[in-house]
């Protein structure tokens, strides 16, 4: 079973244009409640040993700036029946907590955004998921002017490390801008377009499930009608078609059967890790362009020393 958990946090320290929850304030009854709530899952997981479990956090918010998350995440990568504990995170806060946990089971799902924290911090703070052995992707929204830093950012990782472009909401693009997205993600091509979900085959309802604070679990997290309750027993898996016309986010439509992602996603499909790495080239004509050259130019860490080398040394 793979859950997709999403409790009431709907805070975050970061104010994205592209966000609807930018810098929004979770007041102290909320984040008690949403304490609470996570804290009663990872002990419902606990109490099931007999069913293996794939966990994956995707606040609204920023979880990992919460030690009830870090403090979750380490409990469940020990459990022997999970096999995997992953969160979706903006990599801000502090990682010296992933030392604790289990980096056989623990991933993250990381967003780089531009303009709300330099590249150089970034990238340090990927080397160190990285010097631990932490399974982990790192993507981008595919906005326009994400271009030159998202070229900057696939430079600079080590190529064992999976550089995903979301498709901006409400973007359409144009075919060679498609072209230059996809030269830094190869499966560009998946979220740039919605999947026809209308009456087909999807995992999720019965091996996925979506489970919101209260312990109310829906087939996904796209689909609002409840499939029963987690707790109280009365959940129950269903295996019926999805019902809605079109599946355009990653984290459902990467569940549809009629896609081949679950093979390209082989023992990492929560974390968005893809089985066979690395996938990319970024050619030589997109980094010689001079909007580009110059980003990846400026990627230097404090010490002076290019983040290119450094990374790769790690």
């Amino acid at each position: 079973m793979r859950i997709l958990y999403r409790g009431p946090l709907a805070s975050c320290n970061y104010d994205c244009p592209y966000c609807p929850f930018a810098k929004r304030r979770d007041p102290p009854e909320v984040l008690r409640a949403d304490r609470a709530a996570l804290e009663r899952f990872v002990g419902w997981i606990e109490a099931h040993p007999g069913e293996p479990t794939e966990v994956l956090f995707t606040p609204w918010g920023e979880g990992l700036t919460r030690s009830w998350y870090r403090t979750a995440l380490t409990r469940l990568s020990h459990l022997p029946h999970v096999g995997r504990a992953a969160i979706q995170t903006n990599l801000a806060g502090r990682l010296g907590w992933v030392t604790d946990a289990d980096p056989g089971t623990l991933a993250l799902w990381c967003t780089f955004h531009p303009g709300q924290v330099s590249l150089e911090r970034f990238l340090r703070q990927a080397a160190t998921l990285h010097r631990h052995g932490i399974r982990h992707s790192v993507g981008v929204v595919g906005l326009p002017g994400h271009h030159a830093d998202a070229v900057a950012l696939r430079s600079a990782l080590p190529s064992d490390v999976y550089v995903w472009i979301n498709a901006a909401d409400g973007h359409t693009y144009t075919p060679q801008e498609e072209a230059a997205w996809t030269a830094i993600d190869p499966l560009f091509g998946y979220s740039v377009r919605p999947h026809r979900s209308l009456g087909r085959s999807c995992r999720t309802g019965d091996e996925v499930i979506s489970v919101l604070g209260d312990g109310t679990v829906r087939r996904c997290h796209f689909v609002p009608e409840p499939l029963g309750n987690l707790y109280d027993g009365t959940w129950r898996p269903t295996t019926a078609p999805c019902p809605k016309q079109e599946c355009d986010c990653h984290i459902g439509y990467v569940h549809l059967r009629t896609l081949p992602l679950y093979e390209v996603f082989a023992g990492g499909v929560l974390e968005r890790v893809p089985h066979d790495l690395p996938l990319w080239s970024v050619p030589q004509a997109v980094l010689g362009e001079e909007p580009v050259r110059r980003r990846v130019e400026e990627a230097s860490l404090a010490d002076g020393a290019p983040v290119t080398e450094v990374v790769s040394l790690l």
